[in-house]
């Protein structure tokens, strides 16, 4: 790498061009004052950001300790007293109140769905940012929502009378009419009168009007759920509902190819799906050095800016993508208003575990990769903040912090941020900070993690797939783990779940923050999507992940049908549903009495997933992607359930229950299944026969080298491999 000095930083030197010429310009911030910070945040942060890592290797070594001294399901007081006794489990200090204040409806008010996008790839970037608003007709059309998928061809109208049936009978139930024996198939026309939704029926049909004559006109049972119209108020080409705070808009077109044969001429139903979407650095996206960096900051700088564009061709088509104008409807009154058209965005920065060579200090060393992300993201947000109408309406930056290990992490993620808003000129908690739930420590620490950055937090989370891989890896000398699959049904991870909402309702974050759920894995299931998913709106969750605009659209559905704040205030008020003992029990195998064919499968299913994954993150830089899994069901990866199968074969490696040959075989047989699933892509690098490249070597070092991985995390293996192929294309 070419490099330039900077305040006594070696800066790889397309890094050091793209923040003084694209994220420095417009910003009101000199180049002499951020190199300046950046300088003193690295040189002055690391030697704490060092010595939190070595305190989590001095606590894991000290559990691993006495686990081996204590093998088995331990006692659970003899084990909580040991814990406390190490500082893993900190005193509970008493009770308080979250202080976050400017924080945007979306985040505070707004409960709805949530996406997680690599923000490498500027086309799923913009494609999210986009998913404010989705076709409920083409999410219903295009997938098994309806039991079943299209037959290839052209439009079904059969298939389209289908759609339209259900989203009426959705209609119904969360936008009833006034009449209870009449529904959204009734009606004929709708126009404003005085304010009001009126809604014509079919000949034949009536409805009570207010003063109990039977006439040929209806309006809604709520009549607050009229929002507004766009066009001639006799007869509107749209029509804005709103129910728990989210929008709906029958989109009226009496020409159009589903409309004319429509008796209302309804041409769609559009939703409000995405409210909330994450632009990750982290977990989905692969970047090892500075010219991953700069095209992450890049992209994140476009979002900001507000004019990050893509061309992009599709069914033969090339077009130019660019983020959404808002949208403008007319009010009840007759007061013209707009509504967003974009996602909010945040976003997700790296832990504090990793370096990246793009920048290295006055050692030589590299610098820490969250230190970067902290500066140089908040820099590309102020563009945002610069503009009348932007992601922010509240002068707001919101930044996810992932992998941090209880209170002492949470508070030195507050300290980075404090000096980067001196650094940059923002008054105090410009910057919001997301805590993730998703490591064991922050999980029994929850309420002090919340406490230390009690002015900023605007966001929690339980992130099942890192937690599960934390759990099995803190746990690692107890014994054997049960079976992956079971690991849902295992005690901790409901008392987990309960817990996560429990405290942070506890701390006053309902109004304040979002208090989030995972993610939907499978998309192509958006049929078993749709009767599950809605238990995460039920468990007080006000957003939840999921893998595509086309499943925010339909997950959007979960919540018109409940309202999140009024789940929240009867949790609020129910007493704690779990307890510190059962979050603490850790999910061994009571006998390990498997049968060889159970091992077997247990074997090549995880070596499948990881192979799957790591192929394309180390060969081609793919960080997330839909992987099919040993029975071709696409799954969504990123390196949280590649941490899991990891950990989990290095768990029964450790214990015996499985050998190293067998591992290997297993690993040879399934990297062959995986060339033959991505035969169509002809970017794709074989693995087999040879078994040698780093793909396949990453693969077997996640395994083999499993329980000395830090936390068991993947980063450390797959960034080393990543620069390995790196260098050989070079």
């Amino acid at each position: 790498m070419a490099r330039v000095d900077r305040n006594g930083l070696q800066v790889d030197e397309a890094l050091a061009s793209f923040i003084e010429d694209k994220a420095l310009a417009g910003s009101g911030v000199s180049a002499d004052t951020f190199w300046s910070g950046l300088s003193t945040l690295i040189h002055d942060f690391a030697p704490k950001n060092t010595a939190l890592l070595k305190k989590r290797e001095d606590m894991q070594s000290r559990i691993d300790a006495w686990h081996r001294a204590n093998p088995g399901r331990p006692d659970m007081a003899t084990y909580k007293a040991f814990l406390e006794e190490i500082g893993y489990l900190v005193p509970e200090g008493p009770d308080f109140e979250a202080e976050t204040e400017n924080v945007d409806p979306e985040i505070a008010t707004i409960a709805g769905p949530q996406l997680v996008v690599p923000i490498t790839n500027a086309r799923y970037a913009l494609n999210a940012a986009n998913a404010r608003w989705g076709s409920l007709y083409d999410a219903l059309y295009g997938t098994d929502a309806l039991g079943s998928l299209p037959e290839p061809g052209g439009y079904d109208r059969k298939r389209g009378g289908r759609v339209v049936t259900w989203a009426k009978t959705h209609l119904r139930g969360i936008f009833p009419l006034a009449e209870p024996d009449t529904s959204w198939a009734h009606v004929e026309a709708v126009r404003v009168v005085d304010g009001q939704l009126q809604v014509d029926l079919l000949p034949g049909l009536t409805a009570r009007n207010g003063s109990g004559v039977r006439g040929s006109t209806s309006g809604l049972k709520d009549p607050k759920q009229f929002a507004g119209y766009r066009g001639n108020p006799n007869d509107p080409s749209a029509i804005l509902l709103k129910r728990n705070n989210l929008h709906l808009e029958l989109v009226i077109d009496r020409d159009s190819p589903v409309g004319r044969f429509d008796t209302l001429g309804l041409a769609d139903v559009l939703v409000e799906a995405a409210v909330t979407t994450i632009m990750d650095l982290e977990d989905s996206i692969a970047a090892v050095d500075a010219q991953d960096k700069v095209l992450a900051y890049g992209n994140w700088l476009g979002l900001m800016k507000g004019d990050l564009e893509e061309e992009v061709t599709k069914d033969g088509t090339t077009f130019t993508r660019k983020l959404n104008d808002d949208r403008s409807y007319i009010s009840p009154d007759g007061t013209p208003f707009f509504l967003k058209g974009r996602s909010m965005m945040l976003l997700r920065n790296v832990g504090h575990l990793m370096t990246n060579p793009a920048i290295l200090d006055r050692d030589g060393n590299e610098a820490y990769e969250g230190l970067m992300d902290a500066l140089i993201g908040t820099l590309c947000s102020m563009h945002d903040l610069k503009k009348p109408s932007g992601n922010s309406v509240t002068g707001s930056v919101y930044v996810v912090k992932p992998k941090m290990h209880g209170p002492e992490e949470v508070a030195f993620t507050n300290e980075i941020f404090t000096h980067v808003e001196q650094v940059l000129g923002l008054a105090k908690n410009t910057v919001k900070i997301g805590i993730m739930d998703e490591e064991r420590r922050t999980t029994v620490n929850l309420k002090e993690c919340i406490r230390a950055a009690k002015a900023r937090v605007c966001f929690i989370n339980t992130g099942f797939l890192d937690r599960t891989g934390d759990e099995m890896h803190t746990a690692m000398e107890a014994g054997a783990m049960i079976r992956k699959a079971d690991m849902k049904g295992a005690l901790w991870i409901q008392a987990y779940e309960d817990w996560n909402v429990d405290i942070g309702l506890s701390c006053g974050l309902m109004g304040r923050a979002q208090i989030g759920k995972g993610m939907w894995a499978m998309p192509d299931l958006m049929g078993a999507m749709l009767e599950q998913k809605i238990g995460h709106v039920q468990a007080g969750a006000n957003c939840a992940w999921v893998p595509s605009p086309t499943a925010a659209t339909l997950h959007a559905l979960h919540y018109h049908r409940v309202s999140v704040q009024a789940r929240q205030a009867s949790l609020k008020y129910g007493g704690p549903r779990t307890s510190i003992e059962d979050i603490l029990t850790v999910p061994l195998a009571d006998n390990v009495n498997w049968t060889p064919e159970e091992v077997r499968s247990e074997i090549r299913n995880n070596a499948q997933g990881i192979l799957g994954y790591v192929v394309r993150w180390v060969d081609q830089g793919v960080g997330c992607s839909k992987v099919p899994d040993i029975n071709d069901v696409g799954l969504m990866e990123d390196r949280a359930t590649c941490r899991i199968s990891s950990q989990h074969l290095a768990n029964w490696l450790r214990h015996g229950v499985v050998s190293r040959d067998e591992v290997m075989a297993a690993m040879q047989e399934m990297a062959e299944v995986v060339d033959r699933q991505n035969e169509g892509d002809a970017a794709y690098e074989a693995m087999s026969p040879g078994f040698d490249g780093p793909a396949f070597n990453a693969a077997c070092d996640l395994v083999f080298e499993g329980t000395a991985q830090p936390s068991g995390y993947t980063e450390p293996v797959l960034h080393r491999r990543r620069l390995e192929k790196k260098g050989e294309a070079a």
